[in-house]
């Protein structure tokens, strides 16, 4: 009996180390490796957090968000999708295309009932 509440323990304890660091393998949120690798410049970037869904620098979710996830730069680009003028990909470019912001607004509204903040980069 004590091994099984100390089983429960471990895992309670680990679930919720791996909740207040933000890294964890659920798919809402990017682990730090992930994001070690960042070339934005400025105090603005820096304090930009990565534990969330939702990129609200860049207004699309974060595991999508090859600004701040660069290792998704070579896929999008080897897919040919990246517009070279904004350094983003074509699919993510708001400044190119600014209607492509509703498609990702649509699923922050669908996940969270209400509109995303807009991007600030």
């Amino acid at each position: 009996m004590r091994l099984f509440y100390g089983m429960i323990l471990v895992a309670i304890l680990g679930w919720t180390t791996s909740g207040i660091t933000g890294c964890s393998s659920n798919t809402d949120t990017v682990s730090t490796e992930e994001h070690d690798d960042h070339n934005h410049e400025g105090a603005e970037h820096a304090s930009h957090d990565h534990s969330g869904w939702w990129c609200n620098e860049h207004g699309v979710p974060e595991d999508e968000c090859a600004l701040c996830k660069t290792s998704l730069v070579a896929e999008f680009k080897a897919n040919g999708d990246w517009c070279e003028e904004h350094g983003r990909p074509d699919s993510q470019c708001f400044t190119c295309n600014p209607d492509l912001f509703e498609k990702f607004a649509a699923r922050y509204e669908a996940k969270f009932g209400e509109q995303p903040p807009k991007p600030t980069e």
